[in-house]
Formats: structure tokens, sequence, C-alpha cells
């Protein structure tokens, strides 16, 4: 290398690295090769071991490339986690275009950029026959039949200069290089070359000139087809697992994308539409990474990493499923604590895993296990400190002494089901076990909110209502110098932007602020080429008030009085409002009896959530 080109040593690598660029590499006598690394192959790769643990063996390099099943679910754009093929537009190309053979994958993977995507309309119109197939010159059939008429490819201007005009390869490919760099100059030379070599091939001058300035007009943005085509096996192999191994492929996928938690929310909401269960993080059954979980009488789900959880580390996670492989599943609490390498597990850690939910095999109380956090590491390194001075082993062989002192863990109440969310979602990155706004289930459809997958689905543009939280905040300048912001909320379909212009937002600060549900008036607009809508907020306020005033009020069936004296307490507490409160009771010996409360109450989301969380009420919004 030093004999061609200046050489200098990057300091953070041990490769030598040219002072040329590219282009002066290439004239210097080195030949250029790109090489790029792609997370989707170790994404197939997993997928496959996952698949070899239920006794079945893929090789990708000998799939049939004609499988129905693949092709029915690319038709119908199902494509979440198909490499190339999972944006919003490519899968709107992908609905309208419905291929049926793997060369309509390497054309919609050559035409997706800017450019050609303007042929994508007449390639899907063609193809179906709404559009007659014109390939220019009889002698260009073959090139451009495959195509139908519309030229994508380098390869097919290279097959076009040397069928049409004579050219050699390697003229072929000084023309290709010459158009796609818009040397003008050699432009000049390659046209006159092009159209006296049509000439003496029969083409008629004019002809062969229209043809080069079509030529010329592709070439500017072809894409290399062999590029094309490895782009499609990789889609077409993602596509193809999904479609025959969708739980494997599910959860090989969110094991690769375990940082982004965004990701990992439209992976779960793509897990709901496949009717794959996502099971929780459990220190019992969660391995470092995303697992495909037999369930009995049932399909397999997808069971939750405990790697994905928070602030834990990959590490800590991999000593605590390494302890627990060791000498079976954890017992309890104690036995947890007891068996832990207490130089990688810390009190956020435990924090963090209690608030996930992840201790809901010992324990349905999160608050407990987040409050006795400390006591958990003390013990766990009471226990290793035991252990290293050999006296763990005093009263037994057991991974643990049963002298151990037992855990006593802070005696608190488990937070209520909001808060428990809340803490959930901040675990998490978003809400697993269930989502605030699954308490305003019959408010939301009585005031005729959308969710914000239906939004996407239904391609909606106008007004409308969203009902959101609020995860995330922005607040600029607009170039008027008025303030504006830019709001991130979720939903029960997924997460979504709103901007709030001045006046909305000086109104509407005050919800913004809170950690409450919010109802949004928006107006939905679409951008061209937009992957997703504008959602501008035209009112915004809170949705417990909203919902309080529109209660009509709810009927509780008790079978006996167990319930009575929690029920006063959690209505007193909510304070009075609009809603009626019936109460149906089961009396021995008589029919049931329904009484209503003279009181009108609040009814709020959060009293509902409370009442229906009491054993032996059964609650009907009214």
């Amino acid at each position: 290398l030093e004999e061609l080109v200046p050489l200098y040593r990057d300091p953070r690598s041990d490769i030598p690295v040219t002072q040329f660029n590219m282009k002066y590499v290439e004239e210097a006598g080195l030949v250029k090769f790109d090489f790029l690394g792609l997370k989707t192959l170790t994404v197939l790769a997993k997928a496959c071991e996952h698949i070899a643990e239920t006794g079945v063996q893929i090789d990708l390099t000998n799939i049939p490339l004609d499988d129905p099943k693949t092709f029915e679910t690319l038709s119908r754009a199902e494509t979440i986690g198909v490499f190339q093929l999972e944006s919003s537009g490519m899968r709107d190309a992908l609905r309208k275009l419905k291929p049926d053979r793997f060369e309509d994958i390497i054309a919609v993977v050559a035409l997706y950029r800017p450019g050609p995507m303007e042929n994508i309309g007449s390639y899907i119109a063609r193809k179906h026959g709404k559009e007659d197939v014109d390939t220019l010159h009889p002698d260009l059939a073959d090139i451009l039949n495959e195509t139908y008429g519309i030229m994508i490819y380098q390869e097919q201007v290279m097959q076009i200069a040397q069928v049409l005009a004579g050219y050699s390869l390697g003229g072929a490919d000084l023309l290709r290089r010459a158009m796609g760099k818009k040397i003008k100059a050699e432009m000049v030379a390659q046209r006159q070359t092009f159209i006296e070599g049509s000439v003496d091939r029969g083409v008629p001058k004019q002809k062969a000139a229209d043809i080069f300035e079509l030529v010329n007009k592709f070439a500017g943005y072809g894409f290399n087809k062999s590029h094309a085509a490895a782009y499609a096996l990789v889609a077409y192999q993602t596509a193809y697992l999904k479609a025959n191994y969708p739980v494997e492929f599910m959860a090989a996928s969110m094991t690769y994308d375990m940082g982004n938690t965004d990701k990992l929310n439209i992976f779960r909401q793509e897990l709901r539409r496949l009717g794959i269960d996502l099971l929780p993080p459990d220190i019992n059954h969660s391995n470092v990474q995303f697992t495909v979980e037999p369930q009995s009488g049932k399909a397999p789900a997808v069971r939750y990493a405990l790697a994905a959880v928070k602030n834990v580390g990959a590490a800590a996670m991999a000593s605590l499923v390494a302890a627990r492989d060791e000498n079976g599943p954890f017992k309890s609490l104690v036995d947890f604590a007891g068996r832990l390498d207490a130089r990688l597990i810390n009190k956020r850690q435990i924090e963090n895993l209690a608030t996930a939910g992840a201790f809901e095999c010992f324990s349905p109380n999160r608050a407990e296990v987040h409050a006795g956090a400390e006591t958990i590491v003390r013990h766990a390194a009471s226990e290793s400190s035991a252990r290293e001075s050999g006296q763990g082993m005093l009263f037994g062989g057991g991974p643990q002494s049963e002298t151990s002192e037992q855990l006593r863990l802070p005696a608190v109440q488990d937070w209520p089901s909001m808060e428990k969310l809340r803490r959930e979602f901040d675990s998490l990155g978003f809400y697993l076990s269930a989502h605030p706004l699954d308490a305003y289930g019959n408010s939301l459809e009585k005031f005729g909110v959308k969710t914000y997958q239906e939004v996407l689905s239904e391609h909606f543009s106008g007004r409308c209502k969203l009902a959101g939280i609020v995860t995330a905040k922005r607040e600029l300048n607009s170039r008027k110098g008025n303030r504006m912001a830019f709001v991130q909320c979720t939903d029960a379909s997924g997460v979504f932007e709103v901007t709030l212009f001045s006046e909305s937002l000086a109104r509407g600060r005050d919800f913004l602020e809170s950690a409450d549900p919010i109802l949004f008036s928006v107006s939905v607009e679409w951008m061209e080429g937009g992957e997703e809508p504008r959602l501008t907020v035209n009112e915004l306020e809170s949705l417990e008030q909203v919902a309080a005033n529109a209660a009509n009020g709810i009927r509780m069936f008790l079978k006996d009085e167990g319930p009575l004296e929690p029920l006063r307490e959690l209505l007193q507490r909510d304070g009075p409002g609009r809603g009626k409160v019936f109460l149906l009771l089961d009396l021995e010996g008589r029919e049931e009896v329904e009484l209503e409360l003279k009181e009108r109450f609040k009814l709020s989301s959060s009293m509902r959530q409370a009442i229906k969380a009491l054993p032996g009420v059964m609650v009907q919004d009214l």
C-alpha cells in the first residue's frame, strides 16, 4: 500500500488508512470494496437457534423462494421487523404491489429511494395490467420485460448499450459510470458513440437519440441489481421466518433491539396483532435475552428479557441467570438473595426489577419488594461473605445455610394501579402489563376517541380525538418568536407526537405538566412521502375530568358483606360528583336485591380500578 498511496494511522484503530478519497484510490490502482455489517444477519441466526430448540433445522440458503405464506405476508404488508420493508411508505407500496415472485422484491428494494420512487406507481399498474408495457424497442424486450418496461437497474443500462449500440462490456460500464456521475464532457462523447452504434444496427437516428435520453435519465438513479438482489434475499429470509416461525423470529428481533425501547414497543404491538403473548420479566423464567417459552394448552409465547429492564446491566443479569441455572429456580426472596453474587447486584437493580414485576413469582406486592431492595442487597452481601469464609456449608450441603436470617421486608401497601403502571413504564420504557388508558375503555368509546394505530392504518386525515399519557415534552420558539411544543405521548397502541402552538400550549400547559391522561382534539395532516402524519392540537383537556363529568354510574355485584367497608372508604375518598352507584346484593334465601345509594360520587378511573381490584366485587360501568 505504501508504494501506491499516502497512508496514516488512525489512533483508534490498528488498520492503516489512505489519505486519498475513493475516486483517487481507484486511479492509484486499488480496488474499492464496501463492507456492510447487518444486524439483521445476527437476528436471522438467533431466530434459527430458537427454531432449532423445537427440533426443526432451518438452512436459510436452501429455503424455497416461492413460499406462498411468505408472499401472502408481504402482500398484506405485515412487515414489521422485515429487513428493508418495514417503513409505512414501503408497506403501502407492498399492499398495492402484492408481490408474488422474488423479482418483485428486488424491484421494490431498488425503486423505493428518492428519484426512482416516482416509478413505483407505474410498476404496480403495469404488473396488474392497468398500464401498457413499453419496452422502447423490440430488441430490448428481453432486457425490460422483467421490470415491465421500466429501467430500474444499472445492469439494464449496460445491457441496452450492448444490444442496441454494440458496446463492449467494458464500454457499457464506462457509459454507466459517466451517466451516474454526470460527467458532461464524457456524456457528449458517449451520446455520439451510442447513436452511431445504434444507427449501424438499423435503429433510426431520432429513435436512438430518444432512447439515449431515457437511458440517461434512468441511469442517474439506477440501482445495482446485484446489490438490490442481495438486500432482497435478506428481506425475503426475514419475511419467510416471520411468516412461518413468528414467535422465534419476534424473540430474536427483540433481543437485538433491547436498547431501543421505542422499537421494543413497536414489536410488542406487533406481537399483540399476531396473537402472541408477551410474558413479563420474571427472575425464575426470563433469561438475559428474549426467549421463546412453551405454554401448556396454548401457543408458545415470548418471555421478556431481564437485560431489557432499564439500568440492570447484562453482566449482572447473566450472573443471576447462571446462579438460577446452577441450582434450580429460586424458591423465595431469601433463596434469591442467598445465591446472588453480591458484587454484581446493587439496590437500584433490585428496585428496577421490582417495578418491572420480575419478583411477582414471590410477591405480588411490587412496592414491598421495592422498599426492601436494600435489605435484599444487604442479605446477599452477608451470604456472600459467609460463603467465602466457609461458614455457609456448616449446616448442610445446599447453596444457602438453613440458619440464614429470614428477610423482613417493610410492611407497605402495594402501589395503586396507576402508580404501578407509571413505575413499570419507567423501568421498561413502555406499559407492558396494562395501559393507564385501559381504565377509560367505555369513556374512550363514548367520546369517539381513535387510537394512534387506527389513524395510521386508516391513513386518516382531518380532525379526530386522541387520548394519551405524556412521556416527553420539548418547548422552543417558532420563527415568529412564539412558544410552541412537541409533546410525545403514548396510548395503548403506540407512541405518537403532537404539536402545540402558542395558544393551545398556553391553555394546556398545566395538563402537560401533570402525569394524568389527556384528551386531545387534533388535526391530522399527511405530508408528501411522509411516514407518519403531523398531529396539531386544537384543544386539550383532562381525560379524567371529562370522563367524570360524563360518568353515568357503576353497578357493583357483591356476594357477601366483606367488601362493604373498603368500598365505603374508596367512595368517600374519591369525593362527591354526578355518578350514581348501585349495589347488587346476593342475599341468602332471597332473589338478588339492588340498592341505589342516595349520594352521587365522582367515580374517577383510579377509584374504579381500585374497586375492581377488591376481592369479591364485580363492577359494571353504566
